[in-house]
């Protein structure tokens, strides 16, 4: 009995069969054979190689960071679009922005394929929906202040690379993040971001290696963006929102750290700035009136560093 072959199906198989992330790797063929602890090993070595491929596009990646950086002072937004565990990358780096960074959750955002619910289980058939990123889109009202970010591994995502067309359409940067060179979304992408890592340890499982490179990489484009944007001073967290008591100590433990103050001045600092970090840490230093010291940080357009030299050239230890 003849079975038909798929001709999609076929495509596919072949669009695979090209793609890096998608080969079988050589030094894990014995994988199911491995003990455990030569087990991990082996995914640690394969590990090891990410941060390497990374390196290696970090011209691209600043190229990113700059455009974002660009459309936050515009007023413009950061929008995460991908599917599956890229998708999931996604939402994971925009929903920890506001409270890291203390920015509004509509300015950086994440669609995933399927929405919400594709957080936790898989929804058939939504990753080759180009028409729904389209929609979803157009219901976030996409404008060409925004910049759109297509995640994709395998680069070949419908509805990744039809988000990207549509937010170049609409006159949006669209830049593309993928683990293999010559991928589609790559070729659509204003500003092409391409991290190979190569064959994963367990064939085809991008979530390994593919994931972590693509994690890496949001990690860069948000922390460099917010570092860009006046969200921190020295190497310090200064625009942290409190919202539980694990960060109320950190915010104090900050005020400490950029003021070399005990812990009663920071504590006195933050309630006197209602829990406003970069505010506490300018009273401790300059010794200046609150309502001088929150006209001049606004001056200096949220750069605290820029506030304090503007102010003083040594610290000053106050009580407050």
């Amino acid at each position: 009995m003849e079975i038909k072959v798929n001709r999609q199906q076929s495509q596919l198989i072949e669009d695979l069969q090209l793609m890096a992330s998608e080969g079988r790797n050589p030094d894990t063929m014995d994988l199911d054979l491995l003990d455990t602890k030569s087990l991990l090993v082996a995914l640690n070595k394969e590990d090891q190689k990410v941060a390497h491929v990374v390196h290696r596009a970090i011209p691209e990646i600043t190229l990113a960071v700059e455009k974002i950086v660009s459309a936050f002072r515009r007023g413009g937004r950061l929008i995460y679009v991908g599917a599956g565990t890229s998708g999931r990358l996604g939402v994971l780096d925009a929903v920890e922005c506001p409270p890291t960074f203390s920015v509004s959750e509509h300015q950086i955002i994440a669609l995933i394929a399927g929405g919400e619910s594709a957080m936790y289980k898989a929804v058939e058939g939504a990753e080759d929906d180009p028409i729904l990123a389209i929609t979803e889109l157009k219901s976030c009202h996409l404008c060409k202040e925004d910049v759109v970010v297509g995640i994709a591994a395998s680069g070949r995502t419908p509805y990744t690379i039809s988000a990207l067309k549509y937010a170049k359409e609409i006159g949006a940067v669209a830049v593309g993040v993928s683990c293999n060179s010559g991928s589609e979304l790559l070729t659509e992408a204003d500003i092409a971001i391409c991290a190979e890592v190569g064959p994963e340890a367990l064939t085809g499982s991008t979530r390994l290696k593919s994931g972590t490179a693509q994690k890496l990489i949001l990690n860069m484009l948000t922390t460099a963006s917010m570092v860009k944007t006046g969200k921190s001073y020295e190497n310090l967290m200064v625009d942290v929102h409190a919202s539980n008591e694990k960060l109320k100590a950190r915010a104090v433990r900050i005020v400490m750290q950029a003021t070399a103050c005990d812990i009663h001045i920071a504590t006195a600092a933050l309630a006197k700035a209602n829990n406003n970090v970069k505010l506490a840490i300018l009273l401790v230093l300059t010794d200046l009136p609150i309502e001088e010291a929150a006209v001049l940080l606004e001056s200096k357009h949220g750069f605290l560093r820029a506030a304090v030299n503007d102010s003083i050239e040594q610290p000053i230890k106050i009580n407050v």
